[in-house]
């Protein structure tokens, strides 16, 4: 099972908000997590978010791999 590090979405219509999330790379989009990581709202100005970073090291160090957004606010959110 391939474990991807990466976003759902979640919100209104033209209001986005996105958790990031632990997900097996098989399943949907916003299908059901294996863990939840944190949260990006780009809506805000500057974008805030608050991402838990001993969950996020754990499953890198469990072999999932961050999508390349995900990789960017992490290297942001350091």
């Amino acid at each position: 099972m391939a474990v991807k590090i990466r976003l759902t979405r979640a919100g209104s219509k033209k209001k986005p908000f996105y958790r990031i999330v632990a997900a097996d790379s098989a399943s949907r989009r916003d299908g059901r997590p294996l863990e939840y990581l944190g949260w990006y709202n780009p809506m805000t100005d500057p974008a805030k978010m608050e991402i838990d970073k001993e969950k996020v090291q754990k499953w890198l160090g469990l072999g999932a791999e961050a999508t390349d957004t995900v990789r960017s606010l992490l290297k942001k959110s350091q």
